[in-house]
């Protein structure tokens, strides 16, 4: 009763698959119009709909809240379909044998970006699309499947098309900050789909507004606002910027948002352990193992997906052999609950106190208020433990209180890794890669211009290398309490250079979300009962203000400036004493030591540090070599980090 439609090679049609029912492609077609990549060939790109049937009676789907709940066929399965995109080599034997899957950040596709050096899209074709050719030159089979049902529905976004659970209501809980001037405000995140309210004249619910996120809220009387619709909040006068506005109400008809997590699963499953290519003489399977990556709330999605069981498939296999999270702090999300919110996080300054940063943190078990727990408890107990890497940045230890990854409960002592865990902090980066020249983007400081990518290139190579040869990939190289790299932010040395580090850091909290919320994921308590918060710590700094710890680029061992994973709102946001979400700060030295007595800045200038710009540059070429021996970089792009700090000195030696 299932069926397959053939996809040559990569998907096959003589044997069916319990979770994996279908495909319809629309679209296959060559890639760059069959031109030829590394050893691998012509690619083609795969633009499809998967459809899944799962077994709410298996043990394996058991871990998928409110399973019971979503109507079922007459099979007793439960039917759900999600957008399918994949880029893979025509000829599957010249493939490397790895698929890189990417979790869609918010429906979008970003590893090209982040690995390619690409321009954004999210449907790739052109040659800027694809960037450097580096994952295709390399032979991966490249895969996106949507899995996230509340994206706003556009061209090209991955999107999830999961039932719901009919006439169940529950509590939602929006919030939102303003940044710019309005009298009407989506209840959703940005501009997701939002919940519908169930009952707008319901005289209980309150719309408050605060300052701070532990501040004392205020009640908006009732005739000062009111909805919309059923998905919009409207204040005749306007918004004030810079504030916490929040309101709770009921909606109904809950999503089943868990299917998300085991739809990439049952794919992942599939293309590992379905039928083989019977293309190939030899029978073995094409794909022969499968690497999972994820940026910011995709990579929380991983770190969800693993906590709650998933990368164990219906049949008790492994499902992913190595996981990514990448910048997602020590966070999880909404992902997998009732009235799920997936594009909810915790930033900074707005989308407090969701069951995003709550506890286990660390991948082995620890203790907290008399509960124990960790990330890799499921997985461990199932035999599925995945190698892993967890990359964060400046950022993430300021606005996404990253060190609990790493550290004790209370902050005393730096917690144990997993064996097969490694922890690479890239050093004073923003949340994403910076740009260049840095600039003001409604920020108090210039923006960070960091650009992290290098690292991640080299880092892939490695975790490739682990998953396929069992190679060892580089030490972990992060902040610790032990090395005293790692502080709380009043002990943070930075010195005096004309900016404002910032009062307060993105820190998480012991939250209550009611008695049904840890086993069910259903919460009866919202906003939750605030608890005592979990300590915050940031990586410790040198005499520059430059961090000291993680994977120091060329252009952070030979500096031209101080750079920071964090800086403050601008005025015309309001609020601008807190911190920004995801952009850093760069500081530049002085030319001259004239010019640095003049403003008081304690760090040496330009003509001090440097005896000209090939003595600097000789330094940058020494660094970069350096990182590439030990791993962390690329040696093929120690061409293109030479020339970059080349642009740079150019850029800030001419500044007046």
């Amino acid at each position: 009763m299932c069926k397959l439609w053939l996809l040559a090679g990569l998907l096959c049609s003589s044997v069916c698959h319990a979770a994996l029912d279908h495909i319809y492609a629309s679209e296959r077609s060559d890639v760059l119009g069959g031109a030829a990549f590394g050893s691998a060939g012509p690619y083609e790109r795969i633009i499809a709909k998967a459809y899944f049937l799962v077994d709410p009676k298996l043990p394996a789907n058991r871990i998928i809240r409110d399973i019971d709940l979503a109507p079922k066929n007459a099979d007793g399965m439960v039917e759900f379909s999600a957008d399918l995109y994949v880029l893979k080599p025509r000829d599957p034997a010249k493939g490397n044998g790895t698929v890189l899957f990417e979790v869609s950040n918010r429906g979008g596709k970003g590893m090209l970006s982040m690995f390619n050096h690409a321009t954004g899209s999210t449907d790739p074709r052109t040659e800027e699309e694809l960037g450097d050719r580096l994952l295709l030159d390399e032979g991966y089979t490249l895969v996106w499947l949507g899995w996230q049902f509340d994206v706003m529905a556009s061209p090209g976004l991955m999107r999830n098309y999961v039932p719901v659970a009919k006439g169940v209501t529950g509590l939602v809980r929006a919030e939102f900050v303003p940044d710019h001037k309005a009298d009407s405000w989506l209840l959703a995140d940005r501009i997701h789909a939002a919940f519908p309210v169930f009952d707008r004249k319901d005289p209980s619910i309150q719309l408050t507004v605060r300052d701070r996120n532990d501040g004392a809220r205020r009640v908006v009387s009732r005739d000062k606002w009111n909805f919309t619709d059923s998905t919009h909040l409207t204040v005749p006068n306007g918004f004030e910027l810079g504030k916490i506005y929040e309101v709770v109400y009921k909606s109904q008809d809950s999503p089943i948002a868990g299917l998300g997590l085991a739809g990439i699963r049952d794919l992942i499953s599939f293309l590992k352990y379905g039928t083989v290519d019977t293309l190939l003489a030899d029978q073995k399977r094409f794909i022969k193992r499968a690497i999972g990556f994820g940026t910011s709330q995709s990579g929380r999605v991983l770190r969800t997906f693993l906590y709650d069981g998933f990368n164990a498939d219906e049949k008790n296999r492994r499902t992913f052999d190595a996981l990514w999270p990448h910048v997602g702090g020590a966070g999880r999300g909404s992902f997998n609950q009732r009235f799920a919110q997936p594009s909810r996080d915790g930033q900074p300054f707005t989308n407090f106190f969701y069951p995003v940063d709550i506890f286990p943190f660390t991948d082995l078990d620890e203790t907290d208020n008399g509960v124990t727990d960790g990330i890799l408890a499921r997985a461990t107990a199932a035999n599925v433990v995945p190698k892993m890497f967890l990359t964060n940045g400046s950022f993430e230890y300021w606005g996404r209180a990253a060190a609990l990854i790493h550290i004790t409960p209370d902050g005393k002592a730096d917690a144990p890794l997993g064996k097969d865990t490694r922890v690479y902090y890239n050093t004073a980066a923003q949340h994403g890669p910076g740009s260049f020249p840095p600039k003001r983007a409604n920020t108090r400081n210039l923006s960070d211009p960091l650009d992290y990518r290098y690292q991640m290139r080299g880092l892939l190579a490695a975790l490739h290398a682990w998953v396929k040869d069992n190679k060892e990939p580089p030490p972990s190289r992060y902040p610790s309490i032990a090395s005293k790299q790692l502080v709380p932010l009043k002990e943070l040395a930075f010195p005096k250079i004309g900016i404002e580090v910032p009062k307060r850091a993105h820190g998480a909290y012991h939250l209550d979300f009611g008695p049904e919320f840890r086993t069910a994921g259903v919460a009866t308590i919202e906003p939750p009962a605030l608890g005592k918060p979990f300590p915050v710590m940031v990586p410790q700094v040198d005499a520059d203000g430059n961090e000291i710890a993680g994977i120091r680029l060329p252009e952070v061992q030979v500096p031209l400036g101080t750079y920071t994973g964090w800086n403050q709102r601008g005025p015309n946001l309001g609020a601008s004493d807190e911190m920004i979400a995801f952009i850093g700060s760069f500081v530049p030295f002085t030319r001259t030591k004239a010019e640095r007595l003049k403003t008081k800045d304690p760090r040496p200038s330009l003509e001090e540090r440097y005896h000209d710009k090939q003595d600097y540059l000789a330094k940058i070429a020494a660094a970069g070599k350096s990182l590439a021996q030990e791993g962390y970089v690329l040696e093929s792009d120690l061409p293109m980090l030479n020339e970059r700090a080349q642009q740079h000195w150019d850029y800030f030696a001419a500044q007046k």
